[in-house]
Order: C-alpha cells, then sequence, then structure tokens
C-alpha cells in the first residue's frame, strides 16, 4: 500500500549526523511514512549507516547516487521514486520531534491543503560545534483557502524567514507531479534554489495550513553551512531572489505598499550582507571596486522601489543599515560594511544574535 507521507532525504558526508537524524524519524507517532535516502556519493560512512538503518526499518530505503550530484538533484531522485500522498524533505543533520507527523496529517484532516507549512527551531553551533543557543520560528494557526489570503500570510512567512525552506513544508505530491518543477531548473542558483522552487509551487494553490507549532530542529553550524562560504555571484543570486520575489506580488495583484515595505527589509539585508562581503579578501575588490558597486546598486529600479521605504519589524541592526543605505551616501555604507565584516569574522556567533535582533 502507498504511505501517506514520502520523506525525501539527502545525504552527502553526512556520517556525523544521519543515525541521530533518522532515530527521530522512526520515533514519529505516526506510523504510516516511507523515508527516501538518496545518498549522494558520499566519501564517508554515510551510506553504511543508512543501510543498517534501513534493515532495522524497512520503512527506510536507500538510493545510491554513483557520484555526487548536489542536492538538487539528489532530491529529484528523491520526488521520482517517492510514493506518497505527501512529501516532505528533511536535512540528513537536523532532527525533529516525534509528533510532527501525526500534527500534520491532523491538519490535512481538517482542511486537505496543498500545502501544510509549520515553524522551525534554529540551532546554532559555534566553530567547536558546541551549541550556544536557539532561535524559534512560528507561524500563527490558520486553516486557509482563500488564494488572497494564501498570498499574504506566504509574505508574511517569508519576512519570518520560513517562506524558502523546503523541510519546514509537507507538500501534496501528486499536484506537485503534475506541476512538473524541479529543483533542476534552479540548480545553477545558489541560496535560492529552494525559495525558487517553493514560489512556483505556491504561484496558484488554493489550499494551505500554518500550524503553530516548530517540530524541525535546524542546525546551523559555523562552519558547515553554505551561507559561510564564498560565492562570488553571492548578491547576483539574492538580488534575483527579490525580484522574483516581487514578481509574484505583482502577479498576485499583492504589490501593496506593505508588502514592499517588506520585501524591502528582505533585500536590505541581502544587500547589507553582499557587502560585507564585498570586504573579503577573496572578492579581489578593491576600494574602488565597492564604491562602484555602491554607485551601481543605488541607481537600480529594484532598489528604488524597494529599499527607499523598507522597513525593518524587529532587527535593530537591520533598522540602522536601511537607515544608512537611504542616505545613498558610500562612505557610510562601506565603513558599515566593514564594521560588520569584523564583527561576523573574529565574533560569529555574537554577530548572529545582533543579526537576529536578540
Amino acid at each position: 500500500m502507498k504511505p501517506f507521507f514520502s520523506i525525501v532525504m539527502p545525504a552527502y558526508k553526512a556520517e556525523k549526523y544521519i543515525a541521530d537524524t533518522l532515530a527521530s524519524i522512526g520515533k514519529q507517532t505516526f506510523s504510516d511514512w516511507e523515508c527516501i535516502v538518496v545518498e549522494d556519493g558520499s566519501p564517508d560512512r554515510t551510506k553504511e549507516i543508512v543501510r543498517e538503518a534501513a534493515t532495522k526499518d524497512s520503512r527506510i530505503r536507500l538510493i545510491e547516487q554513483p557520484k555526487n550530484c548536489g542536492v538538487s538533484e539528489a532530491r529529484n531522485r528523491g520526488i521520482q521514486e517517492a510514493d506518497g500522498e505527501y512529501l516532505w524533505f528533511a536535512d540528513a543533520d537536523d532532527t525533529v520531534e516525534e509528533d510532527l507527523l501525526e500534527k500534520v496529517y491532523q491538519s490535512l484532516q481538517k482542511n486537505r491543503a496543498k500545502l501544510v507549512l509549520f515553524g522551525i527551531v534554529v540551532e546554532y553551533y559555534d566553530r567547536q560545534g558546541n551549541f550556544s543557543y536557539n532561535e524559534i520560528r512560528v507561524p500563527e494557526e490558520m486553516y486557509l483557502t482563500d488564494p488572497e489570503q494564501i498570498h499574504q500570510q506566504l509574505i508574511y512567512m517569508e519576512r519570518e524567514t520560513l517562506y524558502g525552506y523546503p523541510w519546514n513544508k509537507v507538500y501534496d505530491l501528486q499536484y506537485l507531479k503534475q506541476l512538473g518543477i524541479t529543483f533542476d531548473d534552479y540548480r545553477n542558483a545558489k541560496f535560492i534554489e529552494d525559495i525558487c522552487f517553493n514560489i512556483e509551487f505556491c504561484m496558484e494553490i488554493d489550499s494551505m495550513n500554518l500550524l503553530d507549532f516548530a517540530p524541525y530542529h535546524y542546525a546551523k553550524r559555523v562552519n558547515g553551512s553554505l551561507t559561510n562560504e564564498f560565492v562570488p555571484d553571492y548578491y547576483h543570486f539574492l538580488r534575483k531572489r527579490i525580484q522574483k520575489l516581487y514578481e509574484q506580488c505583482t502577479y498576485w495583484k499583492a504589490d501593496t505598499e506593505e508588502n514592499r515595505q517588506i520585501l524591502g527589509s528582505l533585500y536590505g539585508r541581502y544587500i547589507l550582507s553582499a557587502m560585507e562581503r564585498n570586504c573579503d579578501p577573496r572578492s579581489g575588490m578593491s576600494h574602488r571596486d565597492r564604491k562602484d558597486w555602491c554607485r551601481k546598486l543605488f541607481v537600480d529600479p529594484l532598489f528604488l522601489d524597494l529599499v527607499m521605504d523598507a522597513k525593518a519589524s524587529d532587527s535593530r541592526m537591520l533598522k540602522i543599515a536601511l537607515r544608512i543605505l537611504r542616505t545613498k551616501s558610500r562612505f557610510l555604507c562601506l565603513s558599515f560594511a566593514r564594521a560588520i565584516h569584523i564583527a561576523r569574522n573574529q565574533f560569529p556567533i555574537f554577530y548572529s544574535k545582533v543579526k537576529a535582533g536578540r
């Protein structure tokens, strides 16, 4: 018989964490699921650990990729193999509460939605791998069947950084396959493949459940996150993210002043992060290059449409950054970026707390 939930888990170099991840899934109080682990050509013992877990629980299935192809292709392979009614993505180094699937199932008995979205616990770890602190992000519980309400709530979810992630959502698998979207479409878009996938999936949905609990524990490690790597096209991708969100708002006829302010604050956050990364020696940028980068930014139509009227909701650092950006002063912007660069590299945990407004 087909399971109700298909869980797709890409796994690469996950030997330190995947046993705990699979154990947390195995403790689910709702038992009608399959877990498809797509082992993506790992050079470590990830494959052996999954194979051992599968011998103890037949609901776990190992799919082996002959070589490392990346998380997007691993997820796509998992979608092809999935046979459930609903699909949930999980990362191989995170853990979940035992009632996650049961609460999602209960919500679907109330509203057979195309998408279920729940909260997360972001757990921060320092360079030594020690737990530092956590941050809980939870939506207000709602069962929605009105597209306009769904659109507005998704924009609010983006403000709370809950729209982009794939693993705090459960998708109607048949609807997903009808759409024919895959992560392959965005494999060359680091940082934004997840949000691009979700934007495409959510463009026409007519039902959504928001659940006010945070069963997913997302581990954010100082040395293990993509956002800690240096990517030369970082700003290009994140500007594209804002552009796609803005286009979606326009398509929905939801490009109100409030929503432009929300997108403007998010764009300001990305601009600040990009300016800080421009200070990294690996960027190859001189002071004159950084000044020229700012000059081009200040005449960008997207900057003028969104950032000039942006409002930060809670982060003190972002409020300061937006004030500085609106001055269009290259001296102030570059000085602020330099200070952030020093803080981020010397005191990463302190920096993350300040960035989050803690």
